[in-house]
């Protein structure tokens, strides 16, 4: 990191006006040794040094003993996340030029401290859910844990990035192994043909991204994101154009990240051929790490190109809104997959509900990118919940259709009424207040930018995903398929369903999304308390 940071301590415009030349250092020169704030960077490397030790480990563990290495990956995640305590002040930078120390390459502020825990803690929910996962399909455990790890500890680095090689490279630690953990279910087709999708595509966004950063690079000689804003207010009039080309390719890597149309067509059959507990990752993390990726780069690197990303952003979050509901609208309820899919369409309308604040930042204050935060985190919550009682269902009922649900309340209570309650959060009613304050806070940073359309678009479309979203609540609670609805209970309770014991760590990640969920329905304002205002202080 320190020597792609040394790249942008080149003046302005040095790669159009001719080489640069550097005298020899005077004595008592400062040293260009950039100093490191180890406190700050633990919830990155803390992951990372955990992968490197069940990579290792795995070559000499006996088979037998291999789920401890699932357990050492569990502690380190909440290891990581617990580390984040230390930092709540939010006043941290590292790796900062000699020359110039308000340019600095990681930052440990509040907005990074927020995502911080997305992250880590949904990571931590999927270490859980995979616990398990990785035994019953027989996936290789070293593999999965070091590249689960290896991929967290990518997402962590991106929100603390603040300068655009850092941002690629983080972006890429995250994603790269989420293309092996898709394809890790050996001899599945529909595994390998997601794993194939999955990485051609994203591989494709990210090339247009590098160089959309190239040019941008070639426009302000700086690859720091404050230094870049700074230099992007007064552009060369030949330069001009290449800037704004780098501004635009430079916002598709991260808008391929959010699934945001047309960049979305990897979503359902990724999510349907992945392990459920990676679907559930991907849905919750790959998210973050493009929502946070296109915060970054627009509201600090690029606020002189506001005019050009904002109507942007806010046409895509139209898009991404209506065609994700559309398409979880038609998923029929005994289809194969087909409660995958519709989390992974309903995913995708979420994205579009995401997308508002960072475009109503191009319009108004940019604190308004506050309310993408706070989204986030409840969408994190109760979606990897969502998730969580997926998988158990899927003990007893593999091919994943929305019909499975049927009659759950009367085979397990608990895990019915925590789906119900996520369900209705993500659709923003009552007892789920936490989706319904993040919906209404998104909703007035719209209309308090003046997109007044796209304030009714997104109505529009909250009040369509009402209806997939009550469907499947109501189907919850009916009767088993082939019972009077009037004999359910005792129908249960004859064994009429099989059960199964759930595996507690399966049952601890429904019990930890469920409460963060709860908390914060209780207390909603402790969501905006960090992610808003203090994010980007003036």
């Amino acid at each position: 990191m320190t020597a792609l940071s040394g790249l942008s301590a080149l003046p302005a415009h040095s790669a159009v006006t001719g080489p640069v030349t550097t005298a020899a250092p005077a004595a008592g020169t400062a040293s260009l040794v950039q100093s490191v704030d180890w406190l700050a960077i633990t919830p990155v490397v803390l992951p990372a040094a955990v992968a490197l030790v069940v990579l290792i480990a795995d070559l000499f563990v006996p088979e037998r003993r291999k789920p401890l290495l699932g357990w050492l990956s569990v502690a380190g995640l909440a290891a990581a996340t617990v580390l984040l305590l230390p930092l709540r002040a939010g006043d941290r930078t590292t790796f900062c030029l000699t020359g110039d120390p308000a340019a600095c390459s990681y930052a440990a502020d509040h907005f990074t401290l927020v995502i911080q825990f997305l992250v880590l803690g949904g990571a931590l929910v999927t270490a859980l859910l995979s616990v398990t996962a990785v035994r019953d399909a027989r996936m290789p455990a070293g593999e999965y844990w070091f590249l689960l790890l290896s991929s967290a500890a990518g997402a962590a680095l991106l929100p603390a990035s603040r300068d655009l090689a850092t941002l690629i490279v983080a972006l890429e630690v995250a994603s790269l192994p989420a293309f092996a953990l898709v394809g890790m279910r050996r001899g599945d087709r529909l595994s390998s043909e997601a794993a194939l999708k999955f990485f051609l595509s994203s591989v494709t966004a990210t090339a247009v991204s590098l160089m959309g950063v190239s040019f941008v690079y070639a426009a302000t000689g700086s690859l720091h994101l404050s230094q870049v804003a700074d230099r992007l207010e007064d552009v060369p009039g030949q330069l001009d154009t290449l800037a704004m080309a780098g501004v635009a390719l430079t916002l598709v890597g991260f808008a391929f990240k959010t699934a945001a149309v047309p960049f979305h067509f990897w979503v359902p059959d990724t999510y349907v051929g992945a392990p459920l507990p990676i679907a559930g990752y991907l849905s919750v993390i790959g998210k973050a790490v493009g929502f946070t990726g296109l915060i970054l780069v627009t509201v600090i690197a690029f606020p002189a190109y506001s005019e050009i990303w904002g109507p942007a952003l806010a046409v895509l979050a139209a898009l991404t809104m209506t065609l994700g509901n559309a398409a979880a609208l038609r998923q029929s309820a005994d289809r194969p997959n087909s409660a995958v899919r519709l989390l992974a369409w309903s995913s995708v309308g979420q994205a579009g509900y995401l997308l508002v604040p960072i475009a109503a930042a191009a319009y108004a204050d940019r604190d308004q990118i506050g309310s993408t935060v706070a989204y986030a985190l409840m969408y994190a919550a109760v979606n990897l919940g969502a998730f969580a009682v997926a998988a158990l269902v899927a003990r007893t009922k593999p091919l994943h259709r929305i019909s499975d649900y049927r009659g759950l309340y009367a085979e397990r209570p608990a895990a019915a009424l925590s789906l119900a309650f996520f369900l209705l959060c993500l659709a923003g009613l009552p007892p789920g207040i936490i989706g319904l304050f993040a919906k209404v806070t998104v909703f007035r940073s719209a209309v308090d930018a003046g997109l007044g359309w796209l304030a009714v678009i997104m109505a529009i479309n909250v009040v369509v995903a009402l209806y997939y979203y009550l469907r499947w609540t109501a189907l919850l609670f009916r009767a088993p398929e082939g019972v009077a609805e009037g004999v359910a209970d005792a129908a249960a309770g004859a064994g009429t369903r099989p059960k199964t014991t759930a595996p507690w760590p399966v049952t601890a990640a429904i019990v930890l999304t469920a409460v963060t969920a709860v908390v914060l329905s209780g207390a909603p304002q402790l969501v905006l308390r960090f992610a808003a205002g203090s994010l980007f202080p003036q």
